[in-house]
């Protein structure tokens, strides 16, 4: 998400704050957030369709991943987590599958670090 945002010319401080890792811990911990419901959901198998089909509200992150996806390419920046994010939610992988992939990718050290 850093690289993608400092690529696209934003201050990496940024992310670092409520607006970035706070939501992002906050979506991805609360019981109340759409797209943590959308999650666990997913994880117990349940297509993405049905799941927002029964939904009141919008799970946005569903849209973002897309977003995020395309802009990565743009511009370039690898983000595997979206990757995966998006073949779990537009291309029937399970998530079990999504999760193994990413956990099994070679390490290769973060841009910036040695």
């Amino acid at each position: 998400m850093v690289r993608l945002g400092v690529v696209m010319g934003a201050d990496p401080r940024t992310f670092y704050g409520l607006s970035g890792v706070g939501d992002l811990v906050l979506t991805c911990t609360g019981a109340l957030s759409r797209n943590h419901t959308v999650g666990v959901r997913l994880g117990k198998g349940e297509r993405l369709e049905t799941i927002l089909g029964s939904m009141q509200a919008v799970a946005e992150g569903v849209r973002t991943a897309k977003a995020a996806l395309g802009l990565a390419r743009r511009y370039r920046v690898d983000m595997p987590i979206v990757q995966e994010i998006n073949a779990v939610l537009f291309e029937d992988k399970s998530c079990r599958k999504a999760v193994t992939d990413l956990m099994e990718r070679d390490a290769k050290p973060e841009k910036g670090q040695p």
